[in-house]
């Protein structure tokens, strides 16, 4: 289970490293986290959602936890870890606007069920998987602010450009419906690895 956490050999470290070095961020909802515990080892507090039983017994592992921190330079003592194992789209007990950056990856339409505990002003981190990135950039909410790229394992993030984004290869209405029906999102000219948007309202 500990080595899951880490299939990549600290890529996911990487990502987060690199985003938090571009935003000023705090508190974190990381909803279809599994047992990704890579946001905590650069941000202080964070909320992982899961409801696969083995995401339960590995946060469940407190110990083993606080010696996956320790092994990253993260003071356990600093760092608030919270799991909660349920369905990202039911009630989760959370106040809105009570996170800084809400984490989307692989993970559905996480922005759809969970914007309303992101603050006005923070930011969604999501990648193009299973379309959530395409519903962000339709949600009247959320402006582009910046791209996530990745290059030899490394990544970086830039605001350059950002009208070249987010433009389909193909002439297709992009809406809600055309995004749940498809399950995959859609083909972008240009392909970063994620895409950060700010809540503007």
């Amino acid at each position: 289970m500990w080595e899951k956490q880490d299939q990549h050999g600290g890529d996911r470290h990487r990502l987060f490293g690199a985003v938090a070095e571009a935003l000023d961020v705090t508190t974190v909802l990381y909803p279809g986290s599994y047992v990704d515990l890579a946001p905590s080892f650069v941000w202080p507090s964070v909320t992982y959602i899961d409801l696969d039983r083995r995401a339960g017994q590995f946060f469940g592992d407190e110990s083993g936890v606080q010696q996956l921190l320790v092994e990253h330079d993260a003071d356990p003592a600093a760092h608030l870890v919270r799991f909660i194992g349920a369905d990202y789209a039911d009630p989760l007990g959370l106040h809105d606007g009570e996170f800084d950056l809400l984490i989307s990856l692989y993970a559905g339409f996480v922005s759809a069920a969970c914007t309303r505990y992101l603050r006005v002003g923070g930011t969604l981190l999501v990648n193009p998987s299973h379309g959530d990135a395409a519903m962000a950039s339709i949600d009247q909410r959320y402006r582009l602010t910046a791209v996530v790229t990745s290059l030899s394992g490394g990544y970086s993030v830039t605001s350059r450009h950002l009208d070249t984004y987010l433009v389909p290869k193909r002439d297709v209405a992009v809406t809600p419906e055309y995004l749940h029906a498809s399950g995959r999102g859609v083909a972008y000219t240009k392909s970063p690895f994620a895409y950060l948007f700010e809540r503007v309202a």
